[in-house]
C-alpha cells in the first residue's frame, strides 16, 4: 500500500511520523474521510470546505493548495490500483518540542491514505445495525466545537467501547441536556408518519456531508424534513431509523438497546432514500481522477 506523507508517496512500511508530532502527543489535528466511486470523489467541494473550516477553527494553516488535492488523490489511487476506495486525509499540527503550545510546531504533517471499499450485501442493508444508548455524553459545544472534525476522538471511542461491551454495533450519544446528537461516526435520522427528523446542528453534532446530501434528496423526493431537538423517546416511537456517513452511505437501524425500531429492519422510506442516493449520485461526483487506461 502506498501512502502520501507530506510531499512524497511512500510504501506504508516507510510511512513514519515522529514521536514528537503533536497529533500523536496531544491529538492536535483534523481529518476528513472521502469516498471514491469509479475514480471520482463524492462531494469533494463540500469535504474541502469542511476541512478548511476545521483548520480555521483550530488555527491551523492548510498546507496544500485547493487545486493540488485531486492530483494527489489520483496518483494515490493509481499507485494502489484502486478505482473505488475510501480516502482519509489527516493533518496534524506537526512535529515540535514537548508542550501543548501550537507555536512549537514549524509545519503541519499531512497524511493521505487509501483503502478498498467495504461493500455491504443486500441482507446487511436490509437488516441494518443495532445501537446502544451510551452513558458517555457528547462533548459540549463550549468545550470543543463539534464542527471541528478533530483527530482527538476519545469521547467517541469511550462510547464505542461501551457499545461493544453489550454486543451492539455502535453507540448513540446524547448531549448534556439528554437530547439526541449522533453516533460515534455517523449522523442519525428517524421517520414518523412519513416525515424525516434529524437532530439540529445546535444539539452538538458534526454537520455531516452525507447528512446534508440525504436531506437534499429527501426534499427532491417530496419527503418532509425537520431538524430539531429530540429525546430518546422520539426514537423509540419512530417508524424507521437510519444512520449516515461517508463509508456506508445510508444504514438502517433495527434496534436501540432492547427496543425494536419499526419492523426491526429497513423501512420503506429508508429504502427509498438509499435508492435515490444511488440513482442521483452522478450529480454529486467530482471529475475523474484516473487516466483512461488506469
Amino acid at each position: 500500500m502506498w501512502v502520501y506523507l507530506n510531499d512524497r508517496f511512500v510504501q506504508k512500511e516507510h510511512a513514519h511520523v515522529s514521536v514528537f508530532d503533536h497529533g500523536f502527543l496531544y491529538g492536535d489535528g483534523v481529518y476528513e474521510t472521502l469516498r471514491v466511486y469509479g475514480g471520482r470523489v463524492l462531494l469533494w467541494k463540500r469535504h474541502l470546505a469542511r476541512l478548511h473550516r476545521s483548520c480555521e477553527l483550530i488555527g491551523l494553516e492548510l498546507p496544500i493548495a485547493d487545486d493540488a488535492w485531486l492530483p494527489i488523490f489520483g496518483e494515490l489511487l493509481a499507485r494502489n490500483t484502486l478505482q473505488n476506495a475510501g480516502l482519509r486525509v489527516t493533518i496534524s499540527r506537526g512535529e515540535g518540542e514537548l508542550g501543548i503550545d501550537p507555536r512549537l510546531c514549524a509545519r503541519p504533517t499531512v497524511v493521505v491514505m487509501a483503502k478498498p471499499l467495504v461493500e455491504y450485501t443486500e441482507p446487511q442493508r436490509e437488516q441494518g445495525v443495532t445501537l446502544h444508548l451510551a452513558s458517555i455524553r457528547r462533548n459540549p459545544e463550549l468545550a470543543q466545537s463539534p464542527q471541528i472534525k478533530a483527530i482527538s476522538f476519545l469521547n467517541n471511542i469511550l462510547a464505542k467501547q461501551e457499545a461493544a461491551r453489550v454486543g451492539a454495533d455502535d453507540a448513540l450519544m446524547l448531549n448534556m441536556d439528554r437530547e439526541l446528537t449522533e453516533c460515534t461516526a455517523s449522523n442519525i435520522f428517524f421517520v414518523k408518519h412519513q416525515c424525516l427528523y434529524t437532530p439540529a446542528v445546535e444539539c452538538g453534532i458534526l454537520q455531516g456531508v452525507t447528512r446534508d446530501m440525504v436531506m437534499e434528496l429527501a426534499v427532491e423526493q417530496e419527503i418532509s424534513v425537520e431538524e430539531g431537538r429530540y429525546r430518546i423517546e422520539d426514537l423509540f416511537q419512530a417508524d424507521e431509523c437510519f444512520i449516515t456517513n461517508t463509508g456506508f452511505e445510508i444504514m438502517p437501524v433495527s434496534k436501540i438497546g432492547d427496543c425494536q425500531i419499526g419492523l426491526g429492519k429497513a423501512g420503506p422510506l429508508t429504502s427509498a432514500l438509499l435508492r435515490a442516493f444511488k440513482a442521483n449520485m452522478t450529480q454529486y461526483l467530482g471529475p475523474c481522477l484516473m487516466s483512461s487506461n488506469g
